[in-house]
């Protein structure tokens, strides 16, 4: 790894995205021992409006703590897409939600299609866990933190009566990813 890796995470407000952002960075920080930042935009509207969480982490401290040159971004919605997927890398990768962006944006990145929000409704069965569903496509795109790192800090997060469901959704998005990937 470079000692600086940024990954975006962007939607709509009320996804769940600062969340997912927030458990990548305890992922990495907490159980990996890395170092670890996470900040968050969102419009004034906060649900329905574009949002993002954005979590820089590195082996060495960061001295900066807002993405500059972004590795890899997530995008669920158009909104977020044409708002957000906005200086990534030569070589860094978009994924988004092949139902809701359909226009991609273009750029010289890698963009990777998985439709999040309709696996968190018909494969996991609870459209809320799309965040977590996307966490774990995350994770599994771009390594960052190991697939248990970020399992355990899922599970560290989320109320003991819903483990079982995060579980299932953070692995579906690992899953599906890893598949697409391959």
């Amino acid at each position: 790894m470079s000692s600086r890796y940024e990954l975006r995470f962007s939607g709509a407000g009320g996804q769940g995205l600062i969340t997912a952002g927030i458990i990548l960075a305890e992922a990495a920080a907490i159980v990996e021992g890395q170092y670890a930042v996470q900040s968050q935009s969102y419009g004034p509207e906060a649900r329905g409006g574009a949002s993002k969480s954005e979590v820089i982490i590195s082996n060495e401290p960061i001295d900066y703590p807002k993405a500059t040159s972004v590795d890899a971004c997530l995008a669920l919605t158009q909104e977020a897409a044409d708002k957000y997927a906005t200086g990534i890398k030569p070589g860094g990768m978009l994924l988004i939600d092949s139902d809701f962006v359909k226009k991609e944006p273009q750029g010289d990145f890698k963009t990777i299609k998985f439709p999040i929000i309709s696996t968190a409704k018909n494969e996991v069965g609870r459209e809320i866990v799309a965040n977590v569903v996307a966490l774990g496509a995350m994770v599994a795109l771009t390594s960052i933190v190991s697939r248990e790192a970020g399992e355990q800090a899922v599970v560290a997060r989320v109320p003991e009566a819903f483990t079982e469901l995060n579980k299932k959704a953070y692995n579906t998005g690992y899953e599906k990813v890893k598949s697409l990937i391959a």
